[in-house]
């Protein structure tokens, strides 16, 4: 049976259904990755907090992060990846890259649907290739969860027994985990700044006299993304990063109103609720940033103390 013989609301139904599956398929994969960033930097950190708010902002971000365009992600991604290198050039302490962890959640989101807008532009076969992205993400960020949870209900007892590969695992070389991310996460920017490079030239800069507008906007954004670093490397609590993040939007906000549409604005307000729904339910990683090292070394049962005094 060929699809002109089909009724016309079969297929009006089937093409809304793959729509919406396209639509669901990238912020699921932007949602996954988040998750599994978080879930691998609690189990570096040994927290053990988990309840239903961690399931509600998984399904939030899918659902922001889906509605974010393509034009707003790829000016997210390039604007954090400024603050990154910022970050790295004024010779932040350890501890102030590690905040970025934290901060990147949302910005990591969208690398990854911006990456993947960029990969499927005129692809045949999109729509397979995204079940195919999203089936690997969901089974990456349930591995993540499900050894989060291993750890957060039995590291203190297979820590001491050792009967437990995974636990056994962690003793050994959990110590290389928050490294790991750090250099994943680097290479997830990097190859989201490519393809957000070319989305902004393609949508942004190759009109007529784009360049006497976004030069001054350019450097303008420059010195706000330095005083923005300054002030964070003062002070890194939840209310200095919200205001970081109201300070960072607002200044899209502004440039999405001078270049932008109305989508894009609305696009923009929508990352005020991503940022919120990944940094809220994450306070007990940032009080574990915020913690001392002698505060720290008096947890003998987190998998990286452990090892650093066993080493001593």
């Amino acid at each position: 049976m060929s699809a002109d013989s089909l009724p016309r609301y079969v297929v009006v139904f089937g093409c809304g259904v793959l729509g919406l599956f396209c639509f669901i398929s990238k912020g699921l994969v932007g949602a996954c990755g988040i998750s599994v960033l978080c879930s691998l930097t609690r189990v570096y950190h040994f927290n053990q907090t988990w309840n239903w708010k961690t399931t509600v902002q998984f399904w939030s971000l899918t659902l922001l992060l889906s509605a974010v365009g393509s034009r707003a992600s790829s000016l997210i991604v390039l604007e954090f990846s400024l603050r990154a290198v910022s970050a790295w050039l004024s010779d932040a302490d350890s501890r102030g890259l590690d905040l970025l962890l934290i901060q990147c959640q949302f910005s990591l989101g969208c690398c990854l649907t911006c990456t993947l807008d960029f990969l499927h532009q005129g692809a045949p076969h999109s729509s397979f290739s995204l079940f195919l992205a999203a089936a690997l993400s969901w089974a990456l960020a349930s591995v993540g969860h499900g050894l989060w949870i291993h750890v957060a209900r039995l590291y203190p007892l297979h820590s001491t027994e050792r009967c437990c590969g995974k636990c056994i695992t962690l003793l050994t070389s959990g110590h290389t985990i928050l490294a790991s991310l750090q250099r994943a996460v680097v290479l997830v920017f990097a190859l989201a700044t490519v393809a957000s490079t070319a989305m902004v030239y393609d949508h942004f800069l190759c009109q007529k006299d784009a360049l006497k507008l976004w030069i001054p906007l350019i450097l303008c954004y420059t010195m706000l993304v330095v005083y923005i670093q300054e002030d964070q490397n003062q002070q890194t609590s939840s209310e200095t990063l919200m205001r970081i993040v109201v300070v960072r939007l607002g200044a899209l906000l502004v440039l999405m109103l001078t270049v932008g549409n109305w989508s894009d604005v609305l696009h923009i307000l929508f990352t005020f609720l991503g940022e919120a729904v990944c940094l809220l339910p994450t306070q007990d990683l940032l009080r574990t940033k915020q913690q001392s090292p002698v505060t720290k070394q008096m947890n003998p049962q987190r998998p990286e103390v452990y090892l650093k005094n066993q080493s001593q």
